[in-house]
């Protein structure tokens, strides 16, 4: 049975673990209540329905604030 002669260079070992640091893109989905993109299986940021009914309030964006 053969056996390798040298060690394998870092170089080589590096390049082939650095070929599979790919990012996966984000998969969205359509909210079913107010149609904008969110990700699957999570609440919807926008509106707070998940599966047909809502779950969370959405934040108000300027609450605590004090605007004149």
């Amino acid at each position: 049975m053969a056996n390798p002669k040298w060690k394998t260079p870092r170089s080589k070992t590096r390049s082939r673990r650095a070929a599979n640091w790919k990012l996966a893109t984000v998969t969205a989905v359509e909210c079913s209540q107010c149609h904008q993109a969110r990700r699957p299986h999570f609440v919807c940021q926008n509106c707070g329905f998940y599966d047909g009914r809502q779950v969370v309030q959405p934040k108000d964006e300027h609450a605590g604030h004090n605007h004149q």
